[in-house]
């Protein structure tokens, strides 16, 4: 059972490493179950509230993923339409609506593009709703980032309780 849980540690860390970059795929909540696999095998012993902080770092992450790019877009002079355009483009991007880019290059394009039309469409000039377009960006950026970070720091700490 050990060797079980071990080997299913790696994955959830891997998972959670490719689910920070790959739409659709929560990498903090996989990346998190890896820490819980090492736990409950003997090769490491977290503290219960390591684990319960944790979870809520990859909970809090996982949900902000889905704010950050509507509040970047808002802050870059976004309007609301600007803001459910880019609320939009990422639905789109995450179900996969054979709409053009999808994976990585869709989770860009999408939002960005929403972000874009939205402000088009409500009637601002093209320097505006490229600014909020990049606001748009900037926030897919941002809430990368902080997946990618939770589950780097995840896998460091399966591989340390494993070979140190």
């Amino acid at each position: 059972m050990n060797i079980l849980f071990i080997a299913l540690a790696f994955l959830m860390v891997l998972v959670g490493i490719v689910g920070s970059i790959v739409p659709g795929l929560a990498g903090p909540p996989f990346s998190w179950l890896g820490l819980l696999f090492i736990h409950l095998s003997d090769a490491a012993q977290f503290s219960t509230a390591f684990l319960l902080v944790t979870l809520g770092v990859a909970i809090v992450i996982t949900i902000l993923d889905y704010i950050v790019p509507s509040w970047s877009t808002k802050r870059h002079g976004g309007s609301k339409a600007g803001v459910w355009g880019c609320n939009i483009g990422l639905v789109i991007s995450i179900v996969g609506l054979p709409l053009g880019p999808q994976g990585l290059i869709g989770v860009i394009f999408w939002p960005f593009a929403g972000a874009l039309a939205g402000e088009l469409l409500n009637g601002k000039k093209s320097r505006e709703a490229l600014r909020a377009a990049w606001g748009a960006f900037l926030g897919f950026l941002t809430g990368t980032g902080l997946k990618l970070a939770f589950a780097l720091v995840a896998a460091f700490f399966v591989v340390r309780e494993l070979f140190v």
